[in-house]
């Protein structure tokens, strides 16, 4: 019974550095995300009818928050995070900004590679990127209905994280 106890004792201890681990690097990824985002162009969003890189016209519902996801197809990170987006987009409202990456097509065999869906405006020379004051990918940018810069990340942003934002800016 001693034994049990103390093996008990030394799980708890090691869950509970775990605990205190994580919790540190999800603050410490944070205030670098924040620090990072400094430079962003915080203007309100000026889009409001924008061609996809499908051809298609995508017309921006203003009476609901949105979120602004710049990536390029040759970002790593941006594979990552991918599918954190795509799960964002069926509930929410997304566009997102393929940089520097190439044709229409390229960018659609990207997308089909990786099963997303999410509209994609292709800003194959940098120009809207640079003109945000992107300087990193991925970067999300939360507007609210208001088309007002309410959260920004820099760098990967899990679902979870995502997601309470995207409902906080619905308030």
């Amino acid at each position: 019974l001693y034994i049990k106890n103390i093996k008990r004792l030394i799980i708890l201890k090691y869950i509970k550095e775990i605990i205190i681990f994580v919790v540190i690097i999800v603050l410490a990824s944070n205030a670098i995300s924040m620090y990072r985002s400094g430079d962003l162009n915080k203007a309100p969003l000026q889009l409001s009818t924008v061609t996809l890189s499908d051809n298609t016209q995508y017309t921006i519902d203003k009476s609901k928050p949105i979120l602004i996801y710049f990536w390029a197809t040759w970002c790593p990170i941006c594979k990552v995070m991918g599918p954190n987006i795509e799960k964002i987009s069926e509930d929410f409202q997304v566009l997102s900004i393929a940089t520097q990456s190439r044709s229409n097509q390229e960018i659609k065999s990207y997308l089909e590679k990786y099963g997303l869906d999410y509209k994609v405006i292709n800003d194959k020379n940098g120009s809207l990127t640079n003109h945000i004051g992107i300087n990193m990918l991925p970067t999300t940018i939360i507007y609210d209905e208001n088309q007002n810069v309410i959260f920004s990340d820099v760098g990967y942003s899990s679902t979870w994280s995502l997601r309470l934002k995207m409902l906080w800016a619905k308030f």
